[in-house]
């Protein structure tokens, strides 16, 4: 993977991570006037994701980043996504991607007793096209 600058999130918390990964899928955007992307096409991915806390686990991680990597590669990669249960009744656009995967993250760190909290989820789906999610409201702790 490359070297890659991704925009910082400002936050009170003692301790940031950062995980890149990617992942190969393909997807269709199902509208007329999605242009070429109504047609099934294919991306590698390339994610960040941010996530920060004040207090550390029994191993001294916020989360260890393998299950990172894990909870997301291992329900995109080499899928059509318009197929997965994730994208039902939902357009896979790489902003709706992002939403996705912040989504399921947050999920997984919710149930861990230290709490850390996903600041930013950067999903670049080609050299020149990336999208950035946030949640609204980041609730401090």
């Amino acid at each position: 993977m490359f070297q890659q600058n991704y925009p910082s999130v400002q936050h009170p918390y003692q301790f940031e991570l950062n995980k890149d990964f990617n992942f190969s899928a393909a997807h269709y955007i199902p509208s007329e006037d999605a242009g070429k992307c109504m047609r099934t096409h294919g991306h590698t991915y390339f994610v960040n994701l941010t996530i920060a806390g004040d207090t550390l686990d029994h191993n001294g991680f916020l989360v260890n980043f393998s299950e990172l990597k894990q909870l997301v590669h291992g329900q995109f990669d080499h899928y059509l996504l318009n197929d997965l249960p994730q994208f039902e009744g939902k357009s896979p656009s790489t902003e709706i991607v992002a939403q996705t995967i912040y989504e399921m993250v947050q999920t997984s760190l919710d149930q861990r007793n230290n709490r850390p909290k996903c600041l930013q989820v950067y999903v670049r789906e080609t050299p020149t096209s990336y999208v950035v999610y946030r949640p609204k409201e980041q609730h401090h702790e």
